[in-house]
């Protein structure tokens, strides 16, 4: 609200109801960058969180370490983080002592576009799991195609 600080200066005046002339009283109103995310979640979102649109996530991926009690796995991670980050990903590494239940809840909430999945499992068979979080489909790559999964990422 400006009132009349700037109106009065530039002689901007109406007449009122009884005809009497009356400087303009002065607001504002305009999108700004605090406004735009409320606007995107409202748009893009489904009942598990956040569904961020890759322009404007606040993260282009997820990694998500389900033991932390496993070495193999926290280096096969930590070396999957790393190759990320290298290629100049923003990545989210949830590296927590949660249950798998639970860090997939958060990270659907967050909403980054896609998720990397790293479990027993996965690594006994040279594989991750790829969750895209537009669709929620999960697709398992073989480690060594981890380049391709960057290239569709960026």
């Amino acid at each position: 609200y400006f009132g009349t600080k700037y109106s009065k200066e530039l002689g901007a005046n109406v007449l009122n109801d009884k005809g009497k002339s009356i400087t303009v009283e002065m607001g504002s109103y305009g999108i700004g960058i605090s406004r735009l995310p409320a606007a995107v979640i409202e748009s893009s979102n489904d009942k598990n969180g956040i569904i961020w649109p890759k322009s404007i996530s606040p993260f282009d991926i997820a990694l998500i370490n389900l033991n932390l009690k496993n070495k193999e796995l926290n280096k096969n991670s930590d070396e999957i983080y790393l190759k990320l980050k290298k290629n100049n990903l923003d990545v989210l590494y949830d590296d927590t002592k949660e249950r798998p239940g639970e860090k997939f809840a958060n990270m659907d909430l967050i909403g980054i576009p896609y998720q990397i999945i790293i479990g027993e499992k996965s690594i006994k068979n040279n594989e991750l799991e790829l969750k895209n979080r537009k669709n929620n489909e999960i697709k398992k790559i073989k480690i060594d195609n981890l380049n391709k999964i960057i290239q569709e990422i960026k």
